[in-house]
């Protein structure tokens, strides 16, 4: 594996040159994992899939260092919020979670100068910090179902309301009905109208079944 300098440089160039404690969080924990699995050289192939918990500077750190990307299916975001995340190895099955240790923040000030800011002092500590000092280390196990898994999607239907394709076994039965998430349990988005004239009347088709849906929950409540 390349040295953690020169990984640094790569997480860094993500973000126009500017380096945080979070993308050195994320180099170290990435070298780490990868050690651990024994996997020298992680961006070749599609032998190791990553969940990162947390979606900051140290997720795009574990990207840059490894290879893993969203659109491989090898990098997998769990919304957890924490500053973790696990590696498995798809050739053997072994995987490890390394999360950072809130209390490495207390120990800092051990490993630099004083008269620099909090945020350049994180920096440089994580750098040398060892690493019982700065990581939890698990062996965890992981089951990957097919459709989590790189490669071409297993499986693809329509959504009865929205009519859009889903991938993956991601959707859901709902009165014998096959829909989307998104129509299921509600979006993140609002539907406010369609900018293409064409698509106008999809929209209008999408309420007139939804208008049904609701009609025939009323119906079955009554």
């Amino acid at each position: 594996m390349r040295s953690f300098d020169e990984l640094l440089m790569d997480a860094t160039t993500m973000h126009r040159g500017c380096a945080c404690p979070g993308q050195v969080l994320g180099v170290r924990m990435a070298m780490l994992g990868c050690q651990l699995l024994g996997i020298d050289n992680p961006t070749q192939g599609k032998r190791l899939i990553i969940y990162v918990e947390i979606d900051r500077c140290m997720a795009d750190a574990i990207a840059a260092v490894t290879g893993c990307r969203l659109g491989k299916r090898t990098l997998k975001h769990m919304d957890y919020g924490k500053c973790a995340c696990t590696f498995v190895d798809t050739l053997n099955g072994r995987a490890v979670r390394i999360s950072a240790r809130d209390d490495a923040r207390e120990h800092v000030w051990s490993y630099v100068p004083p008269g620099i800011d909090k945020d350049a002092a994180q920096r440089e500590a994580y750098k040398t910090m060892p690493e019982d000092e700065l990581f939890v280390v698990q062996e965890v196990r992981v089951n990957i179902p097919d459709h989590d898994r790189p490669g071409r999607p297993v499986s693809r239907v329509v959504c009865a309301i929205c009519g859009e394709g889903i991938n993956d076994r991601r959707e859901v039965q709902v009165n014998g009905l096959v829909l989307c998430r998104a129509c299921a349990h509600g979006s993140y988005y609002h539907l406010i109208g369609s900018l293409l004239p064409e698509n106008s009347k999809h929209d209008e088709s999408k309420l007139e079944t939804i208008s049904s849906l609701e009609r025939n929950a009323f119906l079955r409540s009554a």
